[in-house]
């Protein structure tokens, strides 16, 4: 995923099918200068971590 589809979904108010390495993630924000996202786990809000965009998928 590019940093500027990551963005859309980071400030739609639809909730949009996101996966990190097979997880269903939330994006909470994305660092468009480093190409991070910071995301959590559906199941798991607790578990907040930055990765790189380029690791996203949208399905």
């Amino acid at each position: 995923m590019d940093e500027q589809r990551a963005q859309e979904i980071a400030h739609s108010p639809d909730m949009k099918h996101v996966t990190h390495e097979g997880t269903p993630i939330y994006i909470q924000h994305v660092d468009e200068e480093n190409g991070m996202a910071r995301i959590f786990p559906l199941e798991q809000p607790e578990e907040e971590h930055s990765v790189p965009v380029n690791n996203l998928v949208e399905h």
